[in-house]
């Protein structure tokens, strides 16, 4: 398994090498979500029914989808594969209710264990977190195998999860001294390809232990070997 260091490093230059598209996929979406969301917004004064379900399906069958095409364009661009900003539809056209399946279920399970008190609920989080990675990148797994697949993954590394997320701290503080210019430029981007780079880190690290067979990600072992093995 790579250090948090070796980890950051080669997510900051594969983030350089596809720089517009690292900006651009979160813009997208964005701007896709904020129009939809707006739309429905409007209806809520003329129909407040319907403007609820809409809002509601924007939420769910709009935004879940286009999420996790946002997390398959970052988990290319860490393994500089070749994508672009419009990729992050491709979540509409692959197994689309599996997608929003595997999200509201890891919801609702971090939910349930957030009512335990606030350190399970934590602690269940980096558990539950490579779930919308493997979603986007594992078209075959399930929902619920999706869950498990992440619990097992994250086994004795959530620590260095938290971790790598405190480390972006500095970042952010330093973004809002640039009104979030420098987020949207450039540590939104970071993180996003770092924590997509851990999911490939520890898939790679699961198959090469023997915690995680290539099939029960859905996939050939030859094709694991290209897409894991070789970044």
């Amino acid at each position: 398994m790579k250090t948090r260091q070796e980890i950051k490093a080669n997510a900051k230059e594969a983030m350089k090498q596809q720089w517009g598209t690292s900006i651009g996929a979160p813009i997208l979406l964005g701007v896709v979500i904020g129009v939809a969301s707006f739309i429905a917004t409007m209806f809520m004064f003329r129909a407040p029914i319907f403007g609820a379900l809409l809002s509601f399906a924007v939420s769910f069958f709009l935004a879940i989808p286009l999420s996790i095409g946002l997390y398959k364009v970052f988990v290319k661009i860490y393994r500089k594969e070749s994508t672009s900003a419009g990729e992050i539809f491709q979540g509409f056209s692959v197994n689309y209710w599996r997608k929003i399946g595997g999200l509201v279920w890891m919801m609702l399970f971090y939910w349930l264990w957030s009512l335990l008190f606030i350190i399970p609920g934590i602690i269940k989080l980096f558990a539950y977190s490579m779930i919308p990675y493997i979603l986007a990148d594992c078209p075959n797994v399930t929902a619920r195998e999706a869950m498990k697949l992440s619990m097992r993954m994250t086994k004795g590394y959530k620590g260095q999860i938290f971790v790598m997320y405190l480390s972006f701290i500095g970042w952010f503080l330093l973004g809002t001294l640039t009104l979030h210019i420098l987020t949207i430029i450039f540590v939104g981007p970071y993180m996003s390809t770092t924590v997509a780079g851990y999911y490939n880190e520890l898939k790679k690290n699961a198959i090469e232990s023997g915690t995680i067979s290539a099939a029960e990600f859905g996939e050939e072992s030859s094709t694991v070997f290209e897409e894991v093995f070789t970044n």
